[in-house]
């Protein structure tokens, strides 16, 4: 597992380390410095071939410090490099008052009321070249209030008089103006977006919970990871308080393989039930389609008996596409009670196609009854869409909630209203807050969909599935690909898969699975991109 770090979290990691004389300030500042400069090098090496001219946007705080680190370092290289400084030398913190004085000796540093003036008429006074390299270090991740409008204004200047493709613009630690525990945007006004998107981020240590949520990826660009030289491990150790802090952290998906492996070689006499049996609900004629790929998901995942459950009208439709997956007659609530008497189908799923309304509702009751592990998806979940609290209330531990945003918005409206409105001030409430008190508040585990997907378990573990940057799956958005995540996690749980695992591994595979195909998939392609994934990851 690897945390993702809030602004917090990080400050405590760094103080610890002062604290202990595992680091000085200066010290991280230096690190800092030079991981930028060698991810830009090694991200951009055609850069060392040109006119190697760099503007360096300096803050008033550590972040600041930083760029005059980098500045310095470029200009021992042999750039020519000019900063800017938004704020007074003199209030300068210590180290990077510091690292001010020390890039004094080696090149200008223009003053914020030339600035904009610069901007307008060429970097530097005497219109020099322009830049090949823009670097925003004017913030970092501890931002808390909006750009101020005339900071807001600058940077939006030079997005014009340096657009993406004439420089390459690279961020120390976080775009100016975006929140590090969010992703959302702190900008002036009725503005929604950052005046400066970047091509690469260079975050320090760890990635923030800013890097992957929301706009993140997109204001961010690329996004690399420079060692300062923490050994969170040792700090971890020698300090309780820190221990607890980090206890908190939210981690990255990855894959288990080992929770894919009961049986195998290791027990020959495996029989099919010992991988649990599945049971997918499905809606009536003309709709059974997304609960068949719910179920293909859930058989291909590894479910060692999967069945579709039908109303009597479909059974002849669900028949002529199924071949592995089995059937049953199920007109409605008191059918799948008695469906269900047949102790070996552990894991449910119902929602995909199944129909908006009383009926839904009425299984849906039945399925919570029966204390099953169960995956909530799609009509089960917009059936309930002004009577949330009544679902609320037969929910339990074993019970999965997979919405996309607008079946959040329907069982969650004021949660929704707190996520969407304009972020005045830092942290933000985020995308993890968010699924965070939506699990707290319907008692089972909620995975709220999107490119940074959130699975937040009710007093337990939060984690982020993120298709975003190396791992960008734009071709998932595409009709019944949820539907098969769905069917995926329901298989997991039929083979035992703790609940919230579960939903995490089926959501990272369900990115591999798309990664692999590529532009032109459709949901049907997904299960079958499975066992190549599988074969990858050592199943």
């Amino acid at each position: 597992m690897t945390e993702l770090l809030t602004s917090a979290q990080m400050r405590a990691i760094e103080q610890t380390a002062f604290d202990l004389g595992a680091a000085t300030g200066a010290e991280l500042m230096e690190r800092a410095g030079q991981g930028v400069v060698e991810a830009i090098l090694a991200s951009f090496p055609d850069l060392e071939h040109g006119s190697r001219r760099a503007v360096i946007l300096c803050g008033p705080g550590n972040n600041g410090g930083d760029g005059f680190v980098v500045a310095r370092l470029l200009k021992e290289r042999g750039w020519t490099a000019e900063c800017f400084l938004y704020g007074e030398a003199d209030r300068l913190p210590p180290d990077a008052r510091a690292n001010f004085e020390r890039w004094s000796v080696l090149g200008p540093t223009t003053d914020f009321n030339d600035w904009r003036f610069a901007l307008r008429y060429g970097v530097g006074s005497n219109g020099a070249e322009a830049p090949t390299l823009v670097i925003d270090a004017l913030f970092g991740t501890g931002l808390v209030r909006p750009l101020a409008d005339d900071l807001d204004r600058a940077l939006r200047e030079l997005d014009a008089a340096f657009p993406k493709g004439t420089a390459k613009r690279v961020a120390v630690d976080a775009p100016s103006g975006l929140c590090m525990d969010s992703g959302r945007p702190l900008v002036p006004g009725a503005k929604v977006e950052l005046p400066l998107k970047q091509d690469m981020t260079v975050s320090f240590h760890r990635l923030k919970l800013g890097h992957v949520l929301s706009e993140g990826p997109e204001s961010c660009g690329a996004v690399r990871v420079a060692d300062i030289g923490l050994d969170q491990a040792a700090l971890r150790a020698a300090r309780s308080e820190l221990r607890e802090t980090l206890g908190a952290a939210v981690t990255r998906a990855i894959p288990r393989a080992y929770e894919l492996r009961k049986g195998g070689e290791d027990a020959p006499g495996v029989h099919k039930y010992d991988y649990g049996h599945a049971l997918v609900v499905s809606g009536g004629p003309g709709h059974t389609g997304a609960a068949r790929l719910a179920a293909r998901g859930a058989l291909r995942i590894g479910a060692g008996l999967v069945t579709v459950a039908a109303p009597g009208s479909a059974m002849t439709e669900c028949a002529s596409h199924l071949t592995a997956i089995m059937l049953a007659r199920c007109n409605g609530a008191s059918d799948l009670g008695a469906i269900l008497g047949d102790e070996r189908l552990n894991a449910l799923c119902l929602g995909p196609g199944l129909g908006v309304g009383s009926a839904t509702r009425d299984m849906v009751m039945t399925a919570l009854g029966s204390r099953r592990c169960c995956v909530l998806d799609a009509d089960a979940l917009t059936s309930f869409a002004g009577s949330a609290p009544s679902l609320f209330a037969h929910l339990h531990s074993r019970v999965i909630l997979t919405p996309h945003t607008g079946e959040f918005a329907r069982l969650f409206p004021d949660i929704w209203a707190k996520l969407t409105d304009p972020a005045t001030r830092g942290p933000a409430y985020s995308k993890v807050d968010a699924t965070q008190e939506a699990a707290a508040r319907a008692g089972c585990i909620v995975l709220l969909k999107g490119p940074d997907t959130v699975i937040a378990e009710p007093g337990g573990r939060t984690v982020i599935s993120a298709a975003s940057y190396d791992r960008a799956a734009p071709w998932l958005a595409t009709a019944g690909a949820g539907d098969v995540l769905s069917g995926m996690i329901t298989g997991l749980l039929a083979r035992g898969v703790w609940p919230v695992t579960a939903a995490e591994i089926a959501t990272w595979l369900h990115v591999e699975a798309a990664r692999r195909f590529g532009p032109g998939l459709i949901a049907a392609d997904l299960p079958d991109l499975l066992p190549a994934v599988f074969r990858e990851i050592g199943v």
